[in-house]
């Protein structure tokens, strides 16, 4: 077995590039390039489903109007074609994201809160902490009085409301009564 020479020929076209190399320049693609073509093909694919779900708004039922077979048949053939074409790009993103997912099955998944960078010491983080914990539950303790506090004022705009419908319907039957 020989090895192809580094530096092409003077004059000649650099030969061309092993199998070999073809098929681990594919297996090194980036992530961040396949993220971007799966990102182009959800925008085909939700291209491909608007102009399928115009396609079929435009697409009239044989319902006694009058029928153009030529039309319905290019229409029909336009519909099968974009229902083709989506179906490739679902099998397109299906095998982009199985590459994503085989690219960073290596990676530890990072926490967020690690890739935030904090420049106070440890133990304040430990201080903001507990006040940070503890505010919360002052809050719901009041927020809990406020509710118990606006629902016993509800009960008596009720009553009240209550007795004042009352009121003005004994003052119509009194009325009705009368006249």
């Amino acid at each position: 077995m020989t090895t192809p020479p580094l530096v092409p020929p003077f004059g000649g076209q650099p030969p061309p590039p092993q199998p070999q190399q073809q098929a681990q320049a594919a297996r090194d693609v980036n992530t961040a390039s396949l993220c971007r073509i799966g990102q182009e093909t959800v925008q085909d694919i939700v291209i491909r489903t608007m102009e399928i779900f115009q396609l079929l708004r435009n697409m009239q039922l044989p319902n006694g109007v009058t029928y153009h077979p030529n039309t319905h048949q290019d229409r029909l053939a336009k519909l099968q074609e974009h229902l083709r074409m989506l179906s490739v790009l679902f099998r397109k993103l299906r095998l982009v994201y199985d590459k994503c997912n085989e690219n960073c099955a290596g990676m530890d998944p990072i926490p967020p809160e690690q890739l935030i960078p904090f420049v106070e010491e440890d133990a304040s983080k430990h201080e903001d902490r507990s006040a940070a914990q503890s505010r919360p539950n002052e809050e719901k303790r009041e927020i809990v009085e406020v509710n118990k506090k606006l629902k016993q004022k509800n009960q008596q705009l009720k009553q009240i409301m209550d007795q004042l419908r009352n009121l003005i319907w004994e003052i119509n039957s009194m009325l009705a009564i009368r006249s």
